[in-house]
């Protein structure tokens, strides 16, 4: 049996003694798709924050290929093979779709890489390839200032996807977008699931079901329960806890 690429063991983080997060487990293993949700103060940015090395924990260990982070640099932790995208888009305004793409997986990153004339073969069919899978071929000399917000949230998932790291941390992608946006990027996400683990945040329940993969619900810093989404929606205590409403309208 495969070791999971992600195992977080009893993790606590504590700030000012409040508990963020509270002996928290979580398994993902390769090629994972993973939905986590809870309510505001359930822990969801603080676990991303200790993946990801911006906050220790007081209690436990997060393991990445079977070895710690723990006490990792930022920008270490990233070149194993993690990548996160935040809730606002963090892409470069000025530089068009084409350059955003060709900065994002060149190695090292230089100004230098931008010159698009000076990319191998092999690199521009990269950003074609990006592209196509988030529909921005029509866009490519557009500065990306210029796209939509959802637009703008397929790019850094493009250039997310460019740098190719093993897990990839998406925090709430859908915040802002259009029911349409919604669907694409749930297809996207689906669409990149298995060649990548991936783990999404979110508050958007129909955005969850159409993800159509496993829910890890957080309460109080600790996984409260995990299962399908109609599994989740149906559990007395999700619904009383984090849905804050009745079974009917939530369906």
């Amino acid at each position: 049996m495969n070791s999971p690429l992600l195992e977080i063991k009893q993790i606590s983080v504590s700030f000012e003694g409040f508990l963020a997060l509270n002996d928290l487990n979580l398994v993902l293993n390769k090629g994972d798709l993973r939905a986590v949700i809870g309510p505001n103060g359930a822990g969801k940015t603080t676990f991303l924050d200790v993946i990801t090395g911006k906050v220790a924990p007081i209690k436990g260990d997060v393991l990445f290929k079977e070895k710690s982070l723990l006490g990792q640099k930022e920008y270490r932790i990233a070149r194993k093979g993690i990548g996160r995208k935040f809730q606002s888009p963090r892409i470069f305004e000025n530089l068009s779709v084409q350059e955003n793409l060709a900065l994002s997986i060149s190695k090292p990153k230089t100004p230098f890489s931008l010159l698009i004339n000076h990319l191998k073969v092999k690199q521009l069919d990269e950003i074609q390839h990006l592209m196509s899978i988030v529909n921005l071929q029509s866009k490519s000399n557009i500065k990306a200032g210029s796209l939509s917000h959802g637009q703008k949230q397929w790019l850094e998932i493009a250039m997310l996807v460019g740098q190719d790291p093993d897990l990839l941390l998406v925090d709430e992608p859908v915040a802002g977008l259009t029911d349409e946006e919604t669907d694409l990027t749930a297809d996207l996400l689906k669409s990149l699931a298995g060649d990548h683990t991936i783990l999404v945040i979110d508050h958007d329940m129909e955005f969850i079901r159409r993800l159509d993969c496993p829910v890890s619900v957080l309460h109080q810093g600790h996984v409260l329960k995990e299962g399908s989404m109609s599994e989740i929606e149906k559990d007395p205590l999700v619904i009383e806890i984090y849905l804050g409403q009745s079974e009917e309208e939530i369906q």
